[in-house]
């Protein structure tokens, strides 16, 4: 397997916090911090959420542009990933940020359970945001909880609400929505090949313990991962995990057990159709 891994690193999230750990990033200075050495360490992606000042998700559009030229500035050529979920606002305002340009946002194109709500994804606010993501060349990557959401992210396509072939993710070990099956997994694997392609890109994300199990499959068969510490804090039972860029490093060692090299800024944006980033990365 020599196709190239991306590794996408999801640094906070909307619901970790110092106490669980304290290496989880909040303030957008820490945030640009753990990226950056999350970069360094191997990530071409960066899934970002933004935290207010008492450390509560937020969607404000200043925060994210804070945030994103933080990133910019020092990990050049990093693929940026806004939230659009729903821990972090309402209605439209889920993709208030849309307008800052990034190079791609999360998509959620159905609704499921969550370990205590339901997560809601409307069809009326799915179509919005689509249709800003398109009037802004912002790509979507489509977070699948759900065998539905990759068949919608297909209709989708076809009507034209999603520009270039989707970039399917399958979260798996969310409790209440889609545990992390193997057989399930390898039928996402087959869906998504046979509604985009046998060459489409897809990546795959674990929850907890479920966060390693669901890289090494993904590496396994050829897709990309992610990781970080919005999904899992832990190393394992007895351990924190230091910061994301150990949680990265794991990956790129996963990597090399498989032979899969990992994927540099400049070969994502290629795998992605993504343009070239905004300035060059001097490494």
């Amino acid at each position: 397997m020599t196709t190239p891994c991306i590794i996408c690193v999801a640094i906070t999230g909307s619901l970790p916090t110092k106490a669980d750990n304290p290496a989880v990033p909040i303030s957008v200075s820490e945030q640009v911090e753990s990226t950056q050495e999350a970069f360094e360490a191997g990530a071409a992606i960066a899934h970002c959420h933004v935290r207010d000042d008492e450390g509560r998700p937020t969607s404000d559009p200043e925060r994210f542009a804070r945030l994103v030229e933080g990133l910019r500035q020092h990990c050049p050529g990093m693929i940026v990933q806004l939230s659009t979920g729903g821990r972090s606002g309402a209605g439209q305002a889920r993709g208030g940020m849309l307008p800052l340009r990034p190079d791609m946002a999360s998509l959620a194109v159905g609704s499921n359970n969550f370990p205590t709500r339901v997560y809601e994804n409307p069809p009326d606010l799915v179509d919005w945001l689509a249709a800003e993501m398109l009037e802004y060349g912002v790509k979507p990557e489509i977070e699948a909880f759900d065998l539905s959401h990759i068949l919608k992210a297909h209709q989708m396509w076809q009507a034209g609400q999603i520009r270039d072939r989707p970039y399917v993710q399958f979260v798996m070990g969310v409790k209440n929505a889609m545990p992390a099956d193997r057989d399930v997994f390898d039928y996402y694997i087959r869906t998504v090949r046979r509604l985009f392609g046998e060459d489409a890109p897809w990546c795959a994300a674990g929850i907890g313990a479920n966060q390693i199990v669901l890289n090494e499959w993904a590496i396994a068969l050829g897709g990309h991962a992610r990781t970080g510490l919005e999904d899992n804090v832990r190393l394992d039972r007895d351990r924190l995990a230091p910061s994301n860029a150990t949680l990265v490093r794991r990956v790129v060692e996963l990597c090399g057990r498989y032979g899969r090299p990992v994927a540099d800024w400049r070969t994502a944006r290629v795998i992605l159709a993504l343009g070239a980033g905004t300035t060059e990365n001097p490494r």
